[in-house]
């Protein structure tokens, strides 16, 4: 008998609080000056929110799928299958990588490519930028050599057999 009191006492507990909160909101959704109101209110922002909330769901899912498919595309694509270059297209590729910088006299150098060896040629003011581009034009895929006759202001051009 003992336990049964217990169980009802406990009930009771919630009892009295939930028959509080519905009658608060009985008495604010029926009462007679502003009830309609909140009423209509609440049929509009109740099925809003949850629209709203639905579309953040989705962009995020696609943020997090646009980010995976990427991921997949990188680690598929982490070293460049070896193609064989025709000449012109080497020519395109060096000069590419080479002219990138902004401070490279475009208009004083000359590349040129034969069987896949690219000859350099022509002026440049710094000896460490000579350097830069021997090394930029050697990292290209499919250059198997580098001719390096590219010179400083007031020296003469190197000759390469």
């Amino acid at each position: 008998m003992d336990i049964v009191k217990r169980e009802r006492s406990s009930r009771n507990k919630f009892v009295l609080p939930v028959l509080a909160l519905a009658g608060a909101l009985v008495a604010f959704f029926f009462d007679p000056t502003s009830g309609r109101r909140r009423r209509a209110q609440l049929l509009q922002r109740v099925p809003a929110f949850f629209r709203h909330r639905s579309r953040d769901i989705g962009r995020v899912g696609r943020g997090v799928t646009s980010s995976a498919y990427g991921v997949t595309q990188k680690v598929t694509h982490l070293r460049e299958e070896p193609k064989d270059f025709n000449d012109p297209t080497l020519t395109a590729k060096v000069e590419t990588e080479l002219f990138r910088e902004a401070d490279v006299p475009k208009g004083q150098i000359n590349v040129n490519v034969q069987d896949g060896v690219v000859q350099l040629r022509g002026e440049v003011p710094r000896p460490e930028l000579i350097d830069d581009l021997v090394r930029k034009a050697r990292s290209v895929e499919g250059v198997r050599d580098v001719e390096n006759m590219l010179h400083l202001p007031g020296t003469p051009a190197q000759m390469h057999e």
